[in-house]
């Protein structure tokens, strides 16, 4: 049984009247309108003819297509993992640093991944003290121009040790799960008595407050950041003690209140960095329904570490607003014939794959799970390339300006641009345009509602000139604005480009 995967029958169990926040469909849900956007363009309706023109005598004057190429942008992209439950890779015969080198420079994802333990990265109170791997991964991922997606375990069945610091250990105490978890021996997770902190005790939630502080302060809203995971109840940070069931408060309310509380202390100190919170079903009553609705309200995004996984999970996948970003952790095979799972001569890896682009990903992961090394996942892609190239080019979102229009009369200047999304996703913020003369001075500028384009059909926005301007040889910028950071963004188009990811405006229809 996959280490994620919850019983049917655990499931049915439970009942609506276990927790405060029911679980419900996401299509249509009312989620309290799109995130305020500064200076909103007008997106129509545009009218050519009359007097209530307002593009007077336009016309297409240029259209663009969309790229063949992988288009590596901020809010999605393949994400290899350097490390998962097990910690980074340890080769024999390969230095630690050559092994992450490898893993880092892999050329078709675009994101790194680490999720080290509570206890690897603070040893006493007031400093961090992260492992060597950490700074190696961080160093690569910015040689290869690469941002980095983390999370902080507060608990790991796979690590032998507790997940809290040493110097909490005397202060809170632990409290055993009720039950077996069955299976080999030779793991860790199989011969280890599980327990779970007494989370909601002062000194634990002040010790937590302290760990998010001390990691927002150099890393929220840092370039070299994509996003973090939010830490949650339970095994991997995950929400759950899947198959332990119940948890370690007083009540389930208890539970609640305290999750509750530990998400806005997260929230309070990432208010540059997306956090990303897990749809686990709330097989342990802790919240986690709760906590995902106050993570999807904020402008931030969520994730499942499964794909074949749980009703509700595609549910809200699938459905989540087209401003909220899915990050899809997904352990693949390796190539070995033995492992590959060939079934009518489809492998695994490609029907998961097929899978997380159907629910519109804005991220999938590239990693063997617990045996990460660059030579497992190459030993799949020399073999099989076109699956994992074909993810890398649709994944997450692909705008460029499909339509422009140019019109000027009576005095009035102007472009409309028509966007489209040849991803699977909608980008995952606010879009903001540029429309500015080569050497960068910003002649008209605004922003797009929350999430648009979608990947179907064509958004228009109109684009102010000054009178007399001349359109031909200006360049039009684009730029991601997630949580009041802006990223710049470049264009996902067969046409030439500028080095900054810009398109120069140039005719290209002639009527």
């Amino acid at each position: 049984m996959d280490r994620r995967t919850f019983l049917a029958g655990g499931a049915l169990g439970a009942t609506a009247a276990q927790a405060s926040l029911r679980e419900h469909n996401w299509r249509g849900f009312d989620w309290g309108g799109r995130p305020a956007m500064p200076d909103r363009l007008y997106q129509g309706p545009f009218p050519q003819y009359g007097a209530g023109a307002v593009i007077p005598g336009s016309e297409v004057v240029m259209v663009t297509t969309p790229s063949r190429d992988v288009v590596s942008n901020y809010g999605m992209g393949l994400t290899v993992y350097v490390s998962g439950d097990t910690g980074p890779p340890r080769i024999s015969g390969q230095t630690l640093a050559q092994s992450i080198e490898d893993l880092v420079a892999l050329p078709f994802v675009q994101k790194v991944y680490l999720r080290p333990n509570w206890r690897e990265v603070q040893h006493r109170r007031g400093r961090l003290d992260f492992p060597d791997w950490w700074h190696i991964t961080f160093d690569a991922a910015r040689r290869h121009k690469k941002r980095v997606g983390f999370r902080i375990m507060l608990e790991n069945p796979d690590f032998a040790e507790p997940g809290m610091p040493a110097f909490l250990m005397e202060k809170v105490p632990y409290l055993r799960l009720k039950g077996t978890w069955k299976g080999d021996p030779k793991e860790v997770r199989h011969r280890k008595l599980h327990a779970m902190p007494q989370y909601d005790h002062p000194a634990y939630q002040a010790a937590f407050e302290e760990l998010n502080a001390l990691l927002a302060s150099d890393l929220n809203g840092h370039a070299d950041i994509e996003y973090m995971d939010t830490m949650m109840f339970g095994f991997w940070g995950e929400g759950h003690t899947w198959p332990f069931e119940g948890n370690v408060f007083l009540n389930d309310a208890v539970a609640e209140q305290t999750w509750l509380r530990m998400l806005a202390v997260q929230r309070k100190h990432w208010n540059r960095t997306p956090l990303v919170t897990n749809t686990q079903p709330d097989f342990n009553r802790v919240g986690n329904a709760a906590m995902l609705e106050q993570t999807v309200r904020g402008g931030d995004w969520i994730r499942s570490d499964t794909i074949f996984i749980e009703n509700t999970q595609i549910e809200a996948l699938s459905n989540r607003p087209p401003w909220c970003a899915a990050v899809s952790e997904v352990g693949m095979t390796r190539g070995d014939p033995d492992v590959i799972d060939l079934d009518e001569g489809v492998t695994l890896n490609e029907r998961i794959i097929a899978h997380v682009l159907a629910v519109g990903a804005n991220y999938w992961s590239v990693w063997n799970w617990h045996d990460e090394a660059a030579a497992h996942v190459l030993s799949y892609y020399d073999r099989f390339p076109a699956p994992i190239e074909e993810a890398a080019r649709r994944i997450g979102y692909r705008v460029y300006p499909s339509f422009i229009w140019a019109f000027d009369q009576g005095g009035t200047a102007g472009l409309v641009i028509g966007l489209a999304n040849d991803g699977v996703a909608a980008p995952p913020g606010i879009v903001r345009l540029t429309v500015a003369t080569p050497a960068g001075e910003a002649l008209s500028s605004g922003s797009l509602d929350a999430g648009l384009p979608t990947p179907t059909g064509i958004q228009q926005a109109l684009m102010k000139l000054p009178a007399g301007t001349q359109w031909e040889g200006l360049c039009l910028h684009a730029s991601l604005l997630v949580k009041g950071v802006e990223h710049p963004l470049r264009w996902a188009c067969r046409q030439q480009l500028r080095e900054d990811g810009s398109l120069v405006l140039r005719r290209n229809v002639r009527t």
